[in-house]
């Protein structure tokens, strides 16, 4: 049977104000703001929480038995006297507390101005001492210059400083149509001409052209006097020039194929045909095949001699990269090579010695390939590989930092400049439409010039000035020329 209590509770249900709710202060606002659905209410109504009668048996005290005024007095006496017990008693460790933990959290601040560790205002932006030296501290040792600031805001210009028009220029990966002598003359090679571009005076001239019918020039290299530059031919010839009287000095045959590439090394001349055969000429003799290299087995598209003069690598449509050591190619026929590297999967045309390490060989590959790839040529190791996703046509090293630009074909058609030994890039030139398919860099190591498919020749300054020159004002104008 219900007792009287629960019947008189049936009988009379109660009223009950559920608190508010406790939601996310700008989530709830934000949706009454935005949505469109939401009444016009007053300030007051929007912060009420509407009523509901709901029945149940929990006991409410009635407020006409408290009395809240004596209430309320005593609550504020008992948090004054604690207060005041406080103050008296914890307020020295609270101060140590505050000194160790600042101690602590700035060990180089000295003596704090504020006790406060956390404050509502904006703090002060560093000094750009304290920035160079934060972000040394993320960067390899041998990135770690004298002059930091020079390294971390060297500006590179992304347009470039002069563009040459060069038409018929032939649109071959495996020829290498592009030179710069040491006497500031850029050679380049159109169709069945050669024109000499004096980069001093602007001054064009064309060295030479052939008549012979389906022959055109397929390399072009200076020699180190600058006087004398060597071309290959697609009729399997070589010819000697003087580039000062603009005359012919001699030819030169051996190979059985075009000549697609050209190195010298003092007063040798190597050759890498199509015929898969790498020949020493010595310009000086009558005689002047002094030994032939077998180790590829398709066209020689990429002939590096070593700084030193030690060392020469060679790359192939096979997919092989080969380094020959001077001392062991003094015989008529060899294929005794120092090493044999058959990492890349695509043709390998892109060579290039490092200036600050002579030991140190990097080499592009193909469109299946895409890879730059660093070589250790005293022990053979492959050091690094970077995939750059497009083809690799050409590289050149820096003269005065530790950086190295490539050209690329399909598919980006751009310059990338890298830093080494990191591979961060640095930059990404973009202007050219087709294949970048050479690079020739000039006597002072400041700017590179590009050759690619589109038929422009255009001149970069990508390497800054030497750190010991003094700055020159005045540079290459910004204009298109037609180079014949």
């Amino acid at each position: 049977m219900a007792t009287k209590y629960e019947k008189m509770l049936m009988k009379s249900p109660l009223t009950i104000t559920p608190p508010p709710r406790r939601l996310g202060l700008f989530t709830e606002r934000h949706e009454m703001a935005d949505s469109p659905f939401s009444p016009n209410l007053p300030s007051s109504a929007g912060c009420r929480t509407p009523r509901r009668e709901t029945q149940g048996d929990r006991f409410i005290p009635s407020r006409s038995a408290m009395d809240l005024d004596v209430a309320y007095f005593n609550l504020k006496r008992e948090a004054k006297e604690n207060s005041n017990a406080n103050v008296e008693v914890a307020s020295p460790m609270k101060e140590e507390y505050r000194r160790k933990l600042a101690e602590k959290l700035f060990p180089d601040s000295g003596a704090l101005q504020s006790p406060k560790i956390l404050a509502f205002k904006r703090k002060p932006p560093p000094s750009l001492q304290v920035k160079e030296q934060t972000a040394l501290e993320f960067l390899p040792t041998d990135a770690r210059v004298s002059s930091p600031s020079k390294f971390l805001y060297r500006h590179i210009p992304p347009a470039p400083e002069r563009v040459l028009d060069a038409p018929e220029l032939v649109d071959d990966y495996y020829l290498n149509l592009l030179d710069w002598s040491c006497k500031n003359v850029v050679a380049v090679a159109l169709g069945t001409t050669v024109y000499l571009w004096h980069a001093d005076t602007g001054a064009i001239h064309q060295l030479m052209s052939t008549s012979v019918v389906d022959d055109y020039i397929t390399s072009v290299a200076w020699a180190p006097d600058g006087n004398h530059i060597a071309l290959g031919f697609n009729s399997t010839e070589i010819q000697l020039w003087d580039a000062t009287h603009l005359t012919q000095m001699r030819r030169l045959k051996g190979h059985s194929a075009r000549v697609g590439s050209l190195a010298w090394n003092n007063t040798t001349l190597s050759s890498g045909g199509r015929d898969s055969k790498i020949i020493n000429h010595d310009v000086r003799i009558r005689d002047h095949m002094t030994s032939q290299l077998s180790g590829h087995n398709q066209e020689v598209c990429g002939l590096k001699w070593s700084l030193s003069g030690q060392q020469l690598a060679s790359g192939g449509n096979d997919n092989l990269l080969h380094v020959w050591d001077a001392a062991a190619i003094s015989s008529q026929a060899t294929t005794h090579y120092l090493h044999r590297f058959d990492a890349h999967q695509a043709a390998v045309k892109a060579l290039a010695w490092c200036p600050f390490q002579s030991n140190l060989l990097a080499s592009g590959g193909g469109t299946a390939d895409r890879c730059i790839k660093f070589w250790n040529t005293q022990t053979g190791a492959c050091i690094n590989s970077i995939d750059t996703h497009s083809q690799v046509c050409a590289l050149q090293w820096s003269q005065h930092q530790k950086e190295i630009l490539s050209s690329h074909g399909f598919s980006q058609y751009q310059l990338c400049v890298w830093k080494y030994p990191s591979m961060v890039k640095m930059a990404e030139l973009t202007g050219h439409t087709a294949r970048v398919l050479h690079l020739a860099q000039s006597p002072d190591g400041t700017t590179v010039v590009s050759a690619a498919a589109d038929e422009t020749l255009r001149f970069w300054k990508v390497f800054g000035t030497p750190p010991s020159s003094k700055k020159t004002s005045g540079g290459l104008a910004l204009r298109s020329i037609n180079i014949r």
